[in-house]
This record gives C-alpha cells, structure tokens and sequence, in this order.
C-alpha cells in the first residue's frame, strides 16, 4: 500500500458541484486542516441541477447547495469556499474556465491540488459525471500549463496583478488509477458528517452513510487492511 503522510502547506480542491469534494476527500482534509494545512475550495458550477424535490426551484438549490457547502466545509476545519457559478450539468473545457481557475491557482498558490479525474472510470461510472470530467481535465490545464506561464491569459498578470504559481504535486479524486491512500479511519465520522450536510442531496441519508463506509472499506481492504478501516485513495501526480 503506498500510504500517504504529507502534510502540504497550502491546498486548493477544485470540484464539479457541491458535495464533490466530500465525497471524493473530506476525510483527508479533516485529516490535514487538523494540523494546520490551509485549506481552499473552488466549486465550479452553482449545482442548480442536483436534489431530489422538484418543488425545489433551481435557484433556491443553487443557493441551498452554497450554504450546505460552507457547511460541510466548516466540518472539516475550511472557511475559504469560492463558487465560479458554471451552470451545472452545462461544463464544457473552455479557455475561460481554465482562466478562472488560473485565476485562482495564483490567489491561493497552493502545494498541492485536488481535483477530480478526467477519465472515466467505468466500474463507478457515476464518478465519471460530464461535469466532473471537465473540471477536471480544466483544472489539469490550469496547473500545467496556464497558471506558470506569465504568457497564459495575459490579463491576470498584467492587470489583476497575480503572478505565475507553479503547483508541485496533484491528488485525483475518483481516479480508475488510484495509486495513493490516506487511512481516514479516525476521521471518517467527520466525514460523513460533513456529507449529511447535503441534505438536499440524500433522500435516505442512513443509505448513503451506508454505501460510503462500505466503499471506503473496501478500499482498505484491497490494501491490506483491517475490517475496521477506511481510507480514500488518489492518483498522485508530480508536476515536474
């Protein structure tokens, strides 16, 4: 098992919609925020297309999910939640969106990213949602090789005043080639706390909480773990 224990400085979790980022790796920030890394979120979309009530108008959800979001943030020790306010299920790789997370990539410049995979994983397709694909296949061009290059939207630089930032290393999220695991198992509690925030999202939330442990699990026991623990795997790439 190759088994993650750094503790980046600085991080920035880029996500499709709401609830992406708990899904995917609240165990592993509640884990870092704990001691000291500074934490950032990014949400693409304004998650308008999510939920269960049709009663519900698209933009009451788009607000519910921001506040459910800061929510769920909070739980795992994260103040900073940006919203660029894509239309969700509408994501598309389009040069402005690899500008605003360019963008913010030189605010925070941060350690290390998380983001979401842009392969399909087709054993969990539903990991493999159109938007989470493009955000993470922007995010990718963001990193590299947008965000370093004082050439690359011109505009950040020379009129917002955002130098280049060079990110060092990359966590995929839902990635079909996951290669590094972080043992959550002392804070996977807050992690499906975290995941009940989104309440507009989990019809049956004891279902839900039911089918994360038992992914989680399954994760630590395909690496050789006990029945009692959980870990969140990623992809980890090192930018050269």
């Amino acid at each position: 098992m190759n088994q993650s224990d750094i503790l980046p400085e600085r991080v920035l979790v880029v996500s499709a919609h709401p609830d992406d980022v708990d899904f995917g790796a609240a165990g592993t920030i509640a884990k870092w925020t704990s001691h000291g890394t500074q934490v950032t979120y990014a949400i693409v979309t304004d998650g308008a297309a999510g939920g269960f009530d049709q009663s519900v108008s698209r933009q009451e959800m788009a607000r519910l999910r921001e506040s459910e979001q800061r929510a769920a943030a909070k739980v795992v020790g994260v103040d900073d939640v940006r919203f660029l306010q894509y239309h969700d299920g509408e994501l598309e790789v389009t040069m402005g969106l690899r500008r605003d997370l360019s963008r913010v990539i030189r605010q925070v410049r941060p350690n290390l990213v998380i983001c979401q995979s842009p392969e399909r994983w087709w054993e969990r397709l539903p990991a493999s949602h159109p938007d989470h694909l493009a955000a993470g296949e922007a995010t990718l061009f963001a990193i590299y090789p947008d965000a370093r290059n004082p050439f690359a939207h011109v505009d950040l630089l020379e009129k917002e005043g955002l130098e280049p930032w060079t990110v060092d290393e990359i966590y995929v999220m839902a990635s079909p080639r996951m290669d590094t695991f972080v043992d959550i198992t002392t804070e996977m509690d807050k992690k499906i706390e975290a995941l009940r925030c989104h309440a507009s999202q989990h019809p049956d939330p004891n279902a839900m909480e039911s089918r994360v442990r038992g992914w989680l699990s399954g994760f630590a026991k395909a690496q050789g773990l006990g029945d009692d623990r959980y870990v969140e795997g990623f992809h980890r790439v090192l930018v050269g």
